[in-house]
């Protein structure tokens, strides 16, 4: 707990620990203006703009993800606000601490100050520590404001909530973090005193990677700076260092060596080419040379779905079962369900659409901004949610009789994407005309 500084002396406390604070935190935004995003609140003319600039506040929770402005819209309000602010963290304060602070905010009342109370992570309070603000808020002595990464509707109590504003705060586009990055090399907070020399892609890749959080983006920056390569007085960073910085170290489980990897590589191609007899070669290799069973399994398992796939829904089904007869019975009894397995995986008809689908929405969902659910297919378990307009316009299919809908599941950025695109081989034929059909009809309705 704490009280804000003014802004000389946050200047100040600034460029004096400058070499220890994250970069994040030295370029945190000081007022509206240098804040960026989240335009349908505190742009020009917008509701909570205007209640900032007229210090005319009430008792409010910011709900957003991480990295999106919660904290900063506070400090902000403290910088502006003509109250008294204090700071206050659910992570690191019980009961005794709150009433302390509410002892301060009534004797502040009683001489005519407001106080304005921001709790930071306030879902982690529990339900008696929320209430003991509540009598507080009730009669005035505090406006409160919360942030949260959770849920409002489940995680503050319905009375607490009831006395609150929310305003909900968006993941940041990547146009608004390339700004943000491009201010951390000019700011004299930032890179602004150093010779940084980064392409416009990367800083993109690095928006794009972070998801939304400013203080993602702000870290990865700063570690590729920090990594980038020292040339005649300048930082050049590259492409490479970007990669480094923000792709996740694969980690090898088995410590057996390559030829252990070769052998099961031999077993998922002959099984793939649709021949028998060196599946079963391959797998008895793999057995007699101690190789645990399970892990044939597991692997026999994953071809089911990657190579036969829709082709044949049943491959799974005995993939599975083969795994469990492993582990009852385990060697070397097992080694017969195995190579039932491997000889019913090599003779079924193969398609990897199931496999293909997966990775082409995977690489959507590691390139691009995490899109939010529409609003059309999100539950709406509480009224907050409600009035958030959660769930309106859902369209259940069992309500109508072909069962089918013209509704649009995929975000708007994505309408019209597709990622299954079944083959003709085995049972997958049907599911490539059911899809047809329904693609059809949807087409024609929606015209």
């Amino acid at each position: 707990m704490r009280k804000t500084t003014s802004l000389d002396e946050g200047q100040s406390s600034l460029l004096d620990i400058r070499g220890e604070e994250p970069l994040a935190a030295r370029l945190r935004p000081r007022s509206l203006e240098e804040f960026v995003g989240q335009e349908k609140l505190v742009g020009e003319g917008r509701p909570l703009r205007r209640l900032i600039e007229g210090d005319r506040l009430s008792s409010m929770i910011f709900w957003g993800p991480p990295g999106v402005g919660k904290t900063t819209l506070a400090k902000i309000i403290a910088e502006m606000s003509k109250a008294s602010f204090i700071d206050f963290s659910a992570v690191t304060s019980g009961i005794k601490e709150i009433k302390s602070v509410m002892e301060e905010a009534e004797q502040n009342r009683r001489y005519g100050q407001r106080t304005i109370l921001f709790i930071d992570e306030i879902h982690r309070f529990n339900k008696a520590q929320q209430d003991a603000f509540l009598p507080y808020v009730e009669k005035g002595s505090i406006v409160l404001i919360g942030a949260t990464t959770e849920n409002p509707s489940f995680e503050v109590n319905g009375a607490l909530l009831s006395r609150c504003k929310v305003f909900v705060l968006d993941p940041l586009k990547p146009s608004d973090i390339v700004t943000l990055l491009k201010r951390a090399l000019s700011d004299p907070r930032g890179f602004g005193g150093e010779k940084i020399e980064i392409e416009d892609s990367l800083l993109e890749a690095i928006a794009t990677f972070s998801n939304g959080d400013a203080r993602s983006a702000l870290s990865t920056l700063e570690m590729v700076v920090l990594n980038g390569e020292e040339v005649d007085g300048k930082t050049l960073v590259s492409k490479e260092t970007v990669e480094q910085c923000t792709s996740k170290k694969s980690l090898l489980y088995d410590k057996k060596g390559e030829e252990h990897y070769n052998l099961i590589s031999a077993l998922h191609k002959s099984m793939r080419n649709s021949d028998p007899d060196a599946a079963v070669y391959w797998l008895a290799r793999m057995l007699e040379a101690g190789e645990d069973p399970l892990y044939i399994a597991r692997r026999m398992t994953r071809f089911a779905s990657e190579d036969v796939g829709l082709a044949d829904p049943r491959a799974v089904e005995l993939a599975v079962s083969c795994y469990q007869a492993c582990h009852l019975i385990g060697m070397p009894e097992c080694a017969v369900h195995l190579t039932e397995l491997a000889i019913y995986l090599s003779l079924a008809p193969k398609s990897n659409a199931v496999d293909v689908a997966y990775m082409k929405a995977r690489k959507d969902a590691l390139t691009m901004l995490d899109e939010p659910v529409p609003l059309v297919i999100r539950n709406a378990p509480t009224k907050l949610m409600e009035e958030l307009d959660y769930g309106r316009w859902y369209q259940y299919a069992h309500d109508y009789e072909e069962k089918l809908t013209t509704m649009q599941c995929l975000p708007p950025s994505l309408e019209g994407r597709v990622y299954y695109e079944p083959t003709e081989e085995g049972v997958e034929g049907r599911f490539k005309t059911r899809l047809k059909a329904i693609k059809e009809w949807k087409k024609a309705h929606r015209e």
